[in-house]
């Protein structure tokens, strides 16, 4: 299993829809798991407490699990931003591969500031940004490079692990 983790605007959903399709793996977006009133608290700039969100990482647990059970490979796309998020959503849980998609903010903001229908706006990456504890175990990969690059990287980086 491999979560791809970072803040908005660095490709998560991305990366990850193309990871999954090549590794012939089911995906999820968590953003797509997010209640409507956070999603409507996101569209207007307010970033999310630790309260509102942790409904949300346990929903992003079950996936988890649920893929556990399945014995499926699954790539999930998840902001994840803190240690202690990570570990709900993943923690005790063998074979999840965490893979950070890390980019200078000027580029990630330029990107939030180009795409079109998603809540997340460019005034919650500073929120995001400083919320931020970079994972120490995970592959992180820069967010300029294309993602068919990211895909091979993170491929080979789990291939050892998987046999993927």
């Amino acid at each position: 299993m491999v979560i791809v983790i970072g803040v908005t605007g660095s490709g998560k959903s991305t990366v990850g829809r193309a990871l999954a399709t090549t590794l012939g793996w089911r995906f999820h977006d968590a953003d797509d798991l997010h209640s409507p009133e956070n999603v409507e608290r996101m569209r207007h700039n307010n970033p999310l407490t630790d309260e509102q969100r942790t409904p949300w990482l346990l929903r992003v647990r079950a996936v988890v699990d649920q893929a556990v059970r399945d014995g499926s490979g699954e790539v999930i796309a998840c902001s994840a931003l803190k240690a202690r998020y990570r570990d709900t959503i993943a923690g005790g849980v063998k074979g999840v591969r965490f893979v950070h998609l890390a980019g200078d903010p000027a580029l990630l903001r330029q990107r939030i500031e180009h795409r079109a229908g998603h809540f997340a706006g460019p005034a919650l990456l500073d929120s995001q940004l400083e919320a931020l504890t970079p994972p120490t175990d995970a592959l992180t990969l820069d967010v300029q490079l294309p993602v068919d690059a990211l895909v091979d990287a993170i491929v080979r980086d789990i291939q050892p692990r998987t046999g993927a």
